[in-house]
């Protein structure tokens, strides 16, 4: 299988075959060596059709005419005057003998020249099919040529097929349209993998630098060398971090392999309880919402909204965080409501890519930048609908719709689980 699409397909080896002794080589069918190719095998139908709709038409015409009836006889007068009497009975028969004779004749002509006529517009219609299918092809061909020569390298490019608005064009712009999103996602990626790879290389570039300064440094003692052991070891927990959530944002990207029920009360009531709220007034508002999904990951995505709500705030006295979840249309719905600095709604979109920051309270960027990817990637694979919106004073405004589960399968209300239980559904 070629690499790209603008390479050609390389010639398979085929597997060395050990013949018997005795065994006779099979001489291959001249069939096998027909490429059956569209074009081929329309005309072939076209064809096909022709010669049993024009034999259909030649049964029934000879059928209608050798259905006509037999021809009359007619015998006027009784013979020569002064003659002999004439039997008419006999003459009669004869004549009506020579009449069949004729009839079989005409219809015997009929049949053969018809079907010479036949055979000669079959063949006319199999050129003309080929002819036709040709025609009809003609964008089929250029399109393969033109998805032959474009790659990674010049997704850009695109089909443009012209002419009316039939099937074909309808599978040009469609390819065109994945042409696109591909040429989209391979930027994505490009970007990804770009700012990860500076994202790890920053703190391996701190410790390098710490660990270089402190051997070049002849009069080091051991509490400068500890501080620089301390630094080392934070920017290695911070890298250690970066690659958790790379993991993470990987495993939600790939999809669910399987599903469990889920509450999101408990586990936003966890989440809740182990996020420090630094000055921050928490408003919960946890009504059971049961949900087919995946704990861990449905965990991951409750721990980054409420942790991005916590840390993206304004802080001082009246900072704010509404969490709450319920049953919205029929469907199990996590929102999440912060304070915070003015956002503009045409940033909002780019926060749920990765390493993409805002200002922080601490007034810079702070995190890793992947906690609102993590979410996106997480609702993407439960099959859950997210909308974020800026807050009416500032902040952002995050819901996320998950599927509900079926009615027969909804666990009857209890106690509050606790931490432990929460991860362990009851079963339906």
């Amino acid at each position: 299988m070629p690499a790209t699409a603008s390479e050609r397909a390389r010639p398979t080896r085929r597997p060395l075959r050990v013949r018997r002794p005795g065994q006779v080589r099979r001489p291959r069918s001249p069939f096998c060596r027909i490429r059956w190719t569209a074009r081929l095998r329309l005309t072939l139908l076209y064809g096909a059709l022709f010669l049993l709709s024009g034999a259909a038409l030649l049964a029934i015409t000879y059928f209608l005419v050798a259905s006509g009836g037999k021809p009359r006889v007619f015998l006027l007068g009784s013979g020569m005057e002064g003659g002999p009497p004439l039997d008419s009975e006999a003459i009669r028969h004869a004549m009506r003998r020579d009449a069949d004779r004729q009839r079989q004749a005409t219809l015997d002509q009929l049949l053969v020249q018809s079907g010479v006529a036949l055979a000669l517009m079959s063949a006319v219609s199999v050129v003309l099919g080929w002819l036709t299918a040709g025609r009809v092809l003609r964008p089929v061909r250029t399109m393969t040529e033109k998805a032959r020569r474009i790659s990674e390298r010049n997704l850009h490019e695109r089909l443009a097929v012209t002419g009316p608005a039939d099937e074909l064009k309808d599978l040009g712009d469609t390819f065109d349209s994945l042409l696109a999103r591909l040429d989209s996602a391979f930027d994505a990626q490009k970007r990804f993998v770009a700012n990860a790879s500076h994202e790890l290389r920053t703190p391996l570039t701190l410790q390098r630098a710490l660990i270089e300064v402190a051997l070049s440094n002849p009069t080091a003692d051991a509490r400068s060398l500890r501080t620089v052991c301390e630094r080392v070891l934070a920017a290695g927990e911070q890298q250690e971090r970066l690659i958790e959530a790379l993991l993470t944002l990987a495993r939600s990207q790939r999809g669910l392999e399987r599903r469990r029920p889920t509450d999101l009360a408990p586990v936003v009531a966890d989440a809740l309880r182990a996020a420090p709220p630094d000055g921050v007034r928490i408003e919960r508002s946890l009504a059971p919402a049961w949900t087919p999904g995946e704990p861990r990951l449905v965990e991951r995505l409750v721990t980054n909204l409420v942790d991005n709500a916590l840390r993206h705030n304004d802080g001082g006295a009246d900072a704010w965080v509404r969490v709450s979840t319920g049953t919205e249309g029929g469907r199990p719905v996590l929102r999440v409501i912060n304070s915070g600095p003015v956002i503009p709604a045409d940033r909002v979109e780019t926060l749920f890519q990765p390493f993409q920051r805002y200002a922080s309270r601490a007034g810079g960027p702070d995190g890793l930048g992947l906690g609102l990817s993590i979410v996106a990637a997480v609702a993407t694979a439960h099959g859950a609908e997210l909308t974020a919106v800026p807050g009416p004073e500032g902040g952002l405004d995050i819901a996320v719709a998950f599927r509900a589960l079926p009615r027969t399968r909804v666990p009857t209300p209890g106690p509050a689980p606790s931490r432990s239980a929460s991860r362990r559904p009851p079963a339906p």
